[in-house]
């Protein structure tokens, strides 16, 4: 039965690809991938909010990534549609993508407390008001002209899509500072990198090079290069914990004071170096 379907898809596989040139297929099979890692980016997070919802808090996890994301894939449906230039592929990615980041940036609302919970929607509405009112003004001013248009949000499109790929690096200050990979995700990193390759080398497979896709899937991928090379780096390290520095200090004032009293217990007076700290 697994051999009949085997040899069953192998033939469909054969009948599809064997009428195409050599260029449409690498177009076909780099499209595909594209989907599959941006599904699996968009995917990777879901671990962290298993958490989240385990722990019933978000602790010290960022939301501005997904709000970033979100913005991405908004502006990237409208770079798709007819109105603009139509592309059906980056059009249901990017709907997928939109629908997922709804529903992190729900979880996130809801388990976040005070400080966090307030940051993110002072960034969200701005970013949702700010989409609809460009993405209107642009449809608006530009009735007829498509390049106009593609112009216009492409270039916003590539704006946000290099946000959307370098906002981890607040997580990644936070990994050098407390020597820990806890809070920015292996699978998150790994995807980042993945896609960015994928779709900076699409945006090369058209007739004509597409610098608004070309541009921040590079740095895209440059980034998720840079995370894996801290992850490497810190996955083994002994973290710092943000009381350790406190715990440590108030050691030494302990051990300060035990050696003055031990001081006034044998010799009933300071020596000077403690008479000095005393007049202080």
């Amino acid at each position: 039965m697994i051999i009949s379907v085997y040899i069953g898809c192998y033939r469909l596989w054969h009948l599809l690809f064997s009428s195409l040139s050599c260029s449409v297929r690498l177009n076909v099979i780099v499209v595909v991938g594209g989907n599959v890692t941006a599904i699996c980016l968009f995917a990777s997070p879901i671990p962290t909010f298993i958490d989240i919802v385990k722990r019933r808090s978000v602790e010290d996890y960022s939301g501005i990534p997904y709000v970033c994301t979100l913005l991405n894939c908004l502006l990237w449906v409208v770079y798709g549609l007819p109105v603009v230039e139509y592309q059906l592929l980056v059009v249901t990615i990017n709907v997928a993508g939109c629908a997922i980041e709804i529903v992190y940036l729900a979880l996130y609302l809801v388990y976040a407390r005070g400080y966090s919970r307030t940051k993110v929607i002072k960034v969200l509405v701005p970013v949702v008001l700010g989409f609809v009112l460009v993405t209107l003004l642009a449809l608006l001013l530009i009735p007829h002209d498509h390049q106009k248009r593609k112009l216009v949000i492409g270039t916003l499109c590539a704006i946000f899509a290099v946000g959307m790929y370098i906002s981890p690096l607040t997580v990644m200050g936070m990994v050098i500072r407390t020597r820990s990979v806890e809070y920015m995700p292996f699978l998150l990193s790994l995807f980042n990198f993945i896609n960015g390759l994928v779709w900076f080398g699409y945006a090369f497979l058209g007739k004509q090079t597409d610098i608004f896709i070309a541009i921040p899937n590079g740095l895209g991928a440059l980034s998720g290069v840079c995370q894996l090379a801290l992850y490497a780096f810190y996955r083994n390290a002994t973290p710092i914990r943000p009381g350790d520095k406190g715990d440590i200090v108030k050691s030494v004032n302990r051990l300060n004071a035990n050696s003055v009293f031990l001081e006034l217990e044998k010799t009933g007076s300071l020596g000077p170096k403690h008479q000095g700290r005393e007049d202080h």
